[in-house]
């Protein structure tokens, strides 16, 4: 396999990594409720309460107040369903880069861009919702965390890139 074959698939390997994981974090958007019941259930039975109260004492409040919604405002939770979709549709929007990674690198950008917004995202609404700022903080890693997928593969792009349009590209599109 030469370098240049070898860099396009390890750029897509690590887009789709990136794609699978950022679609299944939207994914978990759609059953908040369900997924709240059980979280609290699965954190009872370890014995939570015991060993991380304020961990517990959220998580509880979170369900009860998804809980209220589902039950009396249920319109309330299709912010949330919106979430998931947009989750869904930056995914594919992946595809460009996984297609033609050097034309499409600004999707990748973009995607740091995105990461890198959540900080002040979650610094700035997280007080003003009344989010704990440990919770912010996990918020705050979904960005450092997805930032570093994208990081590599805009590196192995610039690199890519460096190789020139391979002569077979041109041929077909000449």
């Amino acid at each position: 396999m030469s370098e240049r074959a070898a860099l396009l698939k390890g750029i897509r390997v690590w887009l789709a990594f990136f794609v699978v994981c950022l679609a299944l974090s939207g994914a978990t958007a759609f059953p908040l409720v369900h997924e709240l019941r059980w979280t609290e259930s699965a954190l009872r039975a370890m014995s939570a309460p015991d060993h991380l109260p304020g961990l517990m004492a959220w998580i509880t409040r979170v369900r009860e107040g998804l809980d209220t919604a589902d039950t009396d405002y249920p319109f309330v939770l299709y912010g949330t369903d919106w979430l998931a979709f947009a989750h869904l549709v930056i995914a594919v929007a992946f595809y460009g880069p996984y297609r033609d990674p050097v034309r499409n690198i600004w999707v990748v950008e973009f995607g740091m861009i995105a990461c890198a917004g959540i900080i002040p995202l979650a610094l700035i609404c997280g007080p003003v919702r009344g989010i704990p700022f440990w919770w912010s903080l996990i918020d705050m890693s979904f960005g450092v965390f997805g930032i570093v997928p994208l990081y590599v593969v805009r590196e192995k792009i610039k690199c890519l890139e460096a190789y020139g349009t391979p002569a077979s590209a041109v041929a077909s599109t000449a």
